[in-house]
């Protein structure tokens, strides 16, 4: 994560999961648990993946208690097997049973996303095409979520809204056509952001290129007609494949040329990677 930018952002997001968590208190460690109690527990991988949010997992429990040690072992975007002893958390047995949801929820979803990522981007190693994020992440997670596509080997799209002009099918339609749109775009976005237009077909492809878009997403195409976009396109404008991408169907279009293919599922599909914090005991 950015140093800079995580006491502005991800501190805040951090400290808005465990108060969902903990509105009041933690009645149960509480009633355990009646005051201060020094102990260490261990974080162990129970599947093989990409681990990605070790900092994150840290920063919970800091920030509970900044006097909570956490060692860690293992650095995100290694890979690491069922068994391994990931980190080892000591400190107030209170602050390590309230904060241990909350922190593995961070570490299992970012692993499982950029294990995910990772299993897509080895697939197009060895080709011209970089594998993409998309705007599809769960709400107050995009941070959490794109850091841990780059952790698996992925790369990202913009981040949001702010971030570039992307014009979609209703852009198209509010505008009144591709060239229109387009044309509205350079007109008033700053000159130094580039503009891509998403197209369904090479009507639409041949009005992108001619209209002077920097990036053309090929949405939904079949395999061969992406191809045919390709060579219309000639290099003219970058080249994004996009639209129910996932692991089992990326290989067909590996051989098409395009520079990006941006996939939803990285974000929205990815199953969490098995991680617990076991063995808790007093010191």
């Amino acid at each position: 994560m950015n140093p800079i930018t995580d006491k502005l952002n991800v501190d805040n997001l951090i400290l808005q999961a465990l108060r969902e968590d903990i509105s009041s208190e933690d009645v149960t460690t509480n009633s355990v648990m009646r005051g201060y109690q020094k102990g260490t527990a261990q974080l162990i991988c129970k599947q093989d993946g990409i681990v990605a949010g070790m900092d994150v997992f840290r920063r919970v429990f800091e920030l509970l208690d900044e006097n909570t040690e956490v060692k860690i072992y293992v650095k995100d975007g290694e890979e690491v097997n069922s068994g391994q002893i990931m980190a080892d958390v000591t400190g107030d047995i209170r602050v390590l049973l309230s904060g241990e949801r909350t922190a593995l929820n961070y570490l299992q979803r970012m692993s499982g996303i950029a294990t995910y990522t990772n299993s897509v981007a080895s697939l197009l190693k060895g080709s011209k095409t970089k594998l993409l994020d998309t705007r599809k992440t769960t709400p107050n997670m995009r941070i959490f979520e794109k850091y841990a596509v780059r952790a698996g080997g992925g790369y990202n799209h913009r981040y949001n809204l702010s971030d570039g002009v992307l014009i979609k099918d209703n852009h198209i339609g509010a505008a009144g056509g591709v060239k229109e749109a387009i044309q509205m775009a350079k007109e008033y976005a700053p000159f130094v952001r580039k503009i891509e237009v998403e197209v369904e077909n090479l009507e639409m492809v041949r009005e992108a290129v001619e209209a002077g878009a920097d990036i053309i997403m090929l949405d939904n195409m079949t395999p061969e007609m992406m191809k045919q976009a390709v060579e219309m396109i000639g290099g003219k404008a970058e080249t994004e494949c996009s639209g129910n991408v996932t692991r089992e169907n990326i290989q067909n279009i590996i051989d098409i040329g395009v520079d990006y293919v941006s996939s939803g599922a990285l974000t929205h599909s990815a199953p969490i990677l098995d991680i617990s914090l076991k063995n808790l005991h007093a010191i």
